[in-house]
C-alpha cells in the first residue's frame, strides 16, 4: 500500500486532470462538478496569443502606414512673413532726402535759419496732406541753407553735412545762361552729388529781364534772375518736391500696374523693323549702331531697377490693321488716335519670338513700321488736329511704335522696286531719340525737355544715357516700394495657402527661397532707412523675384494635395473593418480567457475544500 500511495501522489503531480481510482470518490466529484461554472483543465493561451499577435502586428504597422502617407513640409517663417506683409500694407516706405539751398549774391539777407524754416514750410504745403505716397520722402527731409555773397558766407547745416557748398565757387563763372551743359558739369565737379546723394538748388541773383530755371542731369538745379527771396523760396520748394522727389508727375508716384518690369526683375527690349509690303521696298538697319547710340547706356543706367536684355529682328509682309485716308491739306495719308487700338496686326506681326523672355520676364516691343507705297507718307493726327512731330505712340505695358516714311515716298518708287535699302545714320539717330522718349514714358517719366510747374517753367537737361541721376533716383524709389509691396503680398498669400492646406508639399527649395526673400526684403528696408535708393532697388528686386519663384514653384502646382478627411476616406474602407474585427476578437478572447480562468479557479477551490 505505501508503494501504491506514492504512485498515486506522483500521478497527481504530473496532471491535475487525473481522477481518483476510488469509485466512490469519483462519483462524489461528478455529483459536485458544475460544468457551467467550473472546469478541471487550465485554459490555454494559444488563441489569446494568436489574437494578440495579430493585433500587435497591426499596431506595429500603423507608424509605417502613417509614414508612407506623410507629406514633407519644410518649415516656413510664418511670423516673419506676417510682420513683413503687415508692415508693407500699413506703413508706406519713406526715404530720407537731403536738400541744399544756396543763395548767391543776396546781400540783404542774413537770417539763414529763417530761410531754412520757410523752405521747410513751403515743402510741407506741397507734400500730400494725408500719408505720403510710397516711394517719396514725405516729411523725412533735411534742408541745409547757404548764403554766398562777397561779404557774407553763412551756413545752416543739416543732416550729415554731405555736399556742403563752398562759398566763392561761382566767382569768375559769368556764362551761366550761355552754356547750360558746361555749368551743369561744373556744379557736379564741385558738389559731387553722384556719391553724396544731396539735391541742390542754387539761386543766383542777377539783373536780367526774365527768371530762368534749369534742372541739370545730375542732382542739382539753378535759378538765374532778379527775383525776390520769397519767390525764390517758392520755386526752390517746387523743384525739391515736384521734380526731385516726384519726378515731375503730379500724383507723385508711378502706378504699380504700369511698372514695365517682370516679376523676376527682367525686361527684354525687343526691336522690330516691319516692312509692310516688300514688293514696294525693303529696308534694313544697322542695329549695332542703334545699340551703341541708345541701348548700351540705357541698360547700364537702369541696372539697379531691372536686368535688361536686348534683341532685334526684321519682318516682312506686315500690314497694319487700321485704315488710313488721304488728306489733300497735309498731302499724306492720315490715321488718327482713334485708330491706334487697331493699328497692331497681331495676326501678321509675329513679334513674340523671344527665347530670352522665359518665365515671368517682361517684353517691351519697339516697332519701326515702314508703310507700303499705297499709303505713304503715313502720318499720325493728334486729337487737336495737328500732326505728330514724332509720328509715333506708345501702348502702356506693351511698347511703342514709330511710323517711318522712307525717302522713296516722295520719289518714283517704281525705280526702287525690290531694291534693298539701309536706314541712314542720321535717320537712325532721330529714331533712337523717339524710342528713348517712348521708353521714358513707359517707365512713367516725361518725354519732354521741360517741366511746367505752378510758378514757372523749368528746362530739363537731357543725359546721354537717357535718364538724369535724379530721375534714376525716382525710379529706384518707386520700384523699391512696388517690389516690396508685391513681395509682402506674395509671401502673405503663400503663407495663407500653406496653412490652409496641411497636406501641401513644401520642398526645401521653397523654404530657402522664402528665407532668402525675407533677408533681401530686410536688407532693402535697411537701405531705405539709410537713403541708398540704388541698393534698396536691387535688394527689393531680388526679394520679389525669390517670393515669386517660391509661390510659383512647380511642386506648388501639384494636383495631389488632399485633406486629411480625404485620406481617411480612402484608407478607412479597408483598414477600418479589418481593424475593428481584430479589436473585437482580442476583446472577445480576453473575456473568454478570464471566464475560463474563473471556472478553473472555482474547481480548484472546491477540490481543496473537500
Amino acid at each position: 500500500m505505501p508503494e501504491g500511495a506514492s504512485q498515486d501522489s506522483a500521478m497527481a503531480e504530473i496532471s491535475e486532470a487525473t481522477t481518483s481510482s476510488d469509485p466512490l470518490n469519483t462519483k462524489s466529484e461528478e455529483e459536485n462538478f458544475d460544468p457551467k461554472t467550473m472546469r478541471k483543465t487550465k485554459p490555454g493561451l494559444k488563441r489569446l496569443f494568436l489574437t494578440l499577435t495579430v493585433f500587435i502586428s497591426f499596431l506595429i504597422a500603423l507608424p509605417f502606414l502613417l509614414k508612407s502617407i506623410e507629406i514633407y513640409r519644410a518649415p516656413l517663417p510664418f511670423e516673419d512673413i506676417d510682420l513683413l506683409s503687415t508692415e508693407m500694407e500699413k506703413n508706406h516706405l519713406v526715404f530720407p532726402c537731403q536738400f541744399q539751398a544756396v543763395f548767391v549774391n543776396f546781400y540783404e539777407i542774413t537770417a539763414v535759419n529763417e530761410l531754412g524754416l520757410l523752405i521747410d514750410s513751403h515743402m510741407q504745403k506741397l507734400t500730400s496732406e494725408n500719408s505720403p505716397p510710397c516711394g517719396t520722402c514725405g516729411n523725412n527731409v533735411t534742408v541745409a541753407v547757404t548764403i554766398d555773397s562777397n561779404s557774407n558766407c553763412i551756413h545752416r547745416e543739416s543732416g550729415n553735412g554731405n555736399g556742403k557748398w563752398q562759398c566763392g565757387m561761382l566767382n569768375g563763372f559769368d556764362k551761366v545762361n550761355d552754356h547750360d551743359e558746361d555749368f551743369d558739369e561744373y556744379l557736379e565737379s564741385v558738389l559731387d552729388s553722384t556719391s553724396r546723394k544731396v539735391y541742390t538748388v542754387v539761386v543766383i541773383n542777377r539783373k536780367q529781364e526774365d527768371v530762368r530755371i534749369v534742372v541739370g542731369k545730375y542732382r542739382h538745379a539753378w535759378i538765374v534772375g532778379n527775383d525776390s527771396v520769397e519767390k525764390a523760396i517758392e520755386k526752390m520748394a517746387e523743384i525739391f518736391i515736384k521734380v526731385f522727389v516726384n519726378g515731375g508727375k503730379e500724383e507723385g508716384s508711378i502706378r504699380g500696374e504700369f511698372m514695365p518690369v517682370g516679376a523676376d526683375g527682367k525686361v527684354v527690349l525687343s526691336f522690330s523693323l516691319l516692312n509692310s509690303d516688300p514688293h514696294d521696298w525693303v529696308y534694313d538697319w544697322d542695329f549695332k549702331e542703334l545699340d551703341e547710340i541708345l541701348l548700351a547706356p540705357v541698360v547700364d543706367a537702369l541696372r539697379p531697377v531691372a536686368d535688361i536684355s536686348v534683341e532685334s529682328q526684321v519682318l516682312y509682309h506686315t500690314p497694319k490693321s487700321s485704315y488710313s485716308y488721304w488728306d489733300d491739306t497735309q498731302g499724306s495719308y492720315i490715321f488718327s488716335t482713334k485708330d491706334l487700338p487697331f493699328f497692331v496686326n497681331s495676326n501678321e506681326w509675329h513679334l513674340d519670338t523671344s527665347t530670352a523672355a522665359g518665365g515671368r520676364s517682361k517684353v517691351l516691343h519697339f516697332v519701326l513700321y515702314v508703310p507700303s507705297a499705297k499709303e505713304c507718307p503715313l502720318k499720325l493726327q493728334l486729337p487737336n488736329g495737328e500732326i505728330s512731330m514724332t509720328n509715333g505712340f506708345i501702348s502702356p505695358m506693351w511698347g511703342g511704335i514709330i511710323v517711318w516714311n522712307p525717302p522713296a515716298c516722295v520719289e518714283n518708287f517704281q525705280m526702287q522696286h525690290l531694291s534693298k535699302h539701309k536706314i541712314s545714320s542720321e535717320d537712325l539717330k532721330m529714331i533712337s531719340e523717339v524710342f528713348m522718349g517712348q521708353l521714358r514714358q513707359l517707365f512713367g517719366l516725361k518725354s519732354e525737355s521741360f517741366y511746367v510747374g505752378g510758378f514757372t517753367t523749368s528746362v530739363l537737361l537731357t543725359s546721354d544715357k537717357g535718364f538724369a541721376e535724379w530721375e534714376l533716383d525716382v525710379l529706384s524709389r518707386h520700384h523699391t516700394c512696388f517690389n516690396l509691396l508685391q513681395c509682402g503680398t506674395t509671401l502673405g498669400s503663400l503663407s495663407r495657402l500653406v496653412q490652409s492646406l496641411p497636406r501641401m508639399i513644401i520642398m526645401d527649395e521653397i523654404g530657402k527661397q522664402v528665407k532668402y526673400s525675407l533677408e533681401a526684403a530686410k536688407l532693402s528696408l535697411g537701405n531705405v532707412s539709410l537713403g541708398y535708393s540704388d541698393a534698396s532697388a536691387v535688394s527689393s528686386r531680388k526679394a520679389r523675384a525669390l517670393a515669386e519663384d517660391a509661390f510659383y514653384h512647380p511642386s506648388m502646382m501639384s494636383v495631389s494635395y488632399y485633406s486629411f478627411e480625404h485620406c481617411f476616406a480612402v484608407y478607412s474602407p479597408f483598414f477600418l473593418p479589418v481593424s475593428l474585427h481584430v479589436l473585437l476578437a482580442v476583446i472577445r478572447e480576453w473575456k473568454r480567457y478570464k471566464v475560463e480562468s474563473r471556472k478553473y479557479l472555482s474547481w480548484k477551490v472546491k477540490v481543496k475544500v473537500e
